[in-house]
C-alpha cells in the first residue's frame, strides 16, 4: 500500500516507485508488466524483502511485514517466499538435490524429511528423475524448472519471479509458464515480472 522507493544518484533522486498499490489473493497469478525502467523489478524486490521501500506498508496475511526486524524478515522470507530469477542461479558444481536442499538447511528443516520435500517439489515440475543429476548438465528449461522447484521446497505462500522465462526459447517458455499456472491452480500465489 502506497509503496515508494527512491534511489539517490549523486544529487539526483530517482523515484523508482511512486505510491504503488497492489492487492493479490491466495492462488492468484499476477504479471507485473511495463517497459524497462518502469519499476517492475523494484516492486518485486520490495515484495521479496530484498530492497526496503522508502515508505508505504506491506501487508501479508494482515501483518505489516515492514515492521519486522531484519532477522524476522529473513525468517519470513525463507518460510513464506519463493524466488525464481531469470538466470536460475543454481549452483553449477552441485546436484539438483544439493541445490534444493540449501533453502531447507537455512530453514533448519529436519534432515530426515529433506529428501521427501525435495522429491515432492521436483515432482511438481516434472523433474523428480533428475534429483541426482548435476545442475550444470541440465537443459535451460530443466534448469529453470529446477529453480522453480527450489522456490517451492519450503512450501511458500508466495512465489516471486523476475523474468523467469527471459532466457528460454519459445518451447521452454511455454513449459515454464504452464508450470507456474499449475502452481497457482494448486493454491500457490505467483507474481511475475515480465516484458
Amino acid at each position: 500500500k502506497d509503496l515508494t522507493k527512491d534511489y539517490f544518484d549523486g544529487g539526483n533522486v530517482i523515484h523508482a516507485l511512486k505510491g504503488a498499490n497492489i492487492s493479490v489473493t491466495k492462488g492468484e497469478m499476477v504479471a507485473i508488466m511495463g517497459p524497462s525502467g518502469s519499476g517492475k523489478s523494484t516492486l518485486l524486490y520490495v515484495l521479496g524483502l530484498l530492497h526496503p521501500p522508502t515508505s508505504g506498508a506491506y501487508l501479508f496475511k494482515g501483518k505489516n511485514i515492514l515492521n519486522y526486524s531484519r532477522e524476522e524478515q529473513a525468517v519470513f522470507r525463507n518460510r513464506e517466499l519463493g524466488f525464481v530469477f531469470q538466470s536460475c542461479d543454481l549452483l553449477p558444481n552441485s546436484t539438483v538435490f544439493e541445490n534444493l536442499e540449501l533453502p531447507l538447511v537455512y530453514a533448519e528443516s529436519d534432515r530426515g524429511l529433506r529428501r521427501k520435500k525435495i522429491l515432492e517439489a521436483l515432482d511438481r515440475v516434472g523433474l523428480s528423475h533428475r534429483v541426482d543429476h548435476w545442475s550444470n548438465r541440465l537443459s535451460g528449461g530443466e534448469r529453470q524448472r529446477a529453480a522453480i522447484a527450489r522456490a517451492l521446497v519450503n512450501n511458500p505462500s508466495l512465489i516471486l519471479g523476475d523474468e523467469p522465462t527471459g532466457q528460454l526459447d519459445q518451447k521452454n517458455t511455454e513449459i515454464v509458464v504452464h508450470q507456474l499456472q499449475d502452481l497457482a491452480r494448486q493454491g500457490f500465489t505467483v507474481i511475475l515480472v515480465t516484458h
